[in-house]
């Protein structure tokens, strides 16, 4: 298991755990902590998705490409995953793992967390915003130049290297925001 995917669960696990405690304080069902699980459990591995459209529609000519196509064929899930693991600092071009989508989904997450309890979906949500955050702070530490080429691919103007930290931060304050609407929302 690489750093990063051990990153996203442990992190994933933390919120669960965080939120859980809440949840059980006021005596919630056992129902509700587990839609609270596996909604944070399929919103941590969502965003990978988009490696896989990477693969299969926007760059489907690369022999990286080919060979995650037959490893999808052969059911071969286990060599896609280490594939990901391997070609991930490569993609550059990706869908979900770009600064407008993650405006989106902040705006598009305050929507349901105010207007739903569906704890499934608020959680997915959370998850999913978390699993983009620790991207971007594992890249942050790594190579800022790196998060910056993915986080803003496809623009002409990007966001300058030394405003990339007080960008996370402001995703981290909004997330943490999040996390007590979902809270809130089940009291």
């Amino acid at each position: 298991m690489n750093h990063k995917t051990r990153y996203h669960l442990l992190s994933s696990l933390a919120l669960f755990i965080l939120t859980a405690i809440f949840l059980v304080i006021f005596n919630f069902h056992n129902s509700t902590l587990i839609f609270l699980f596996f909604g944070i459990f399929v919103g941590t591995f969502f965003l990978d998705i988009d490696h896989i459209i990477f693969w299969f529609f926007l760059k489907p000519s690369l022999e990286e490409s080919r060979i995650a196509q037959t490893a999808f064929k052969k059911k071969d899930f286990k060599s896609v995953l280490k594939l990901i693991k391997l070609t991930h600092r490569h993609h550059f071009n990706l869908i979900f793992h770009h600064y407008f989508f993650q405006v989106i989904l902040v705006f598009f997450s305050f929507f349901i967390f105010t207007s739903s309890n569906n704890i499934f979906a608020s959680s997915f949500l959370l998850s999913t915003n978390l699993h983009l955050l620790i991207d971007e702070i594992a890249d942050y530490r790594n190579d800022p130049k790196s998060l910056q080429k993915w986080l803003f691919a496809r623009e002409t103007k990007q966001l300058p290297v030394k405003f990339l930290k007080q960008y996370i931060i402001i995703f981290i304050v909004l997330f943490i925001f999040l996390t007590f609407l979902l809270i809130q929302s089940q009291l």
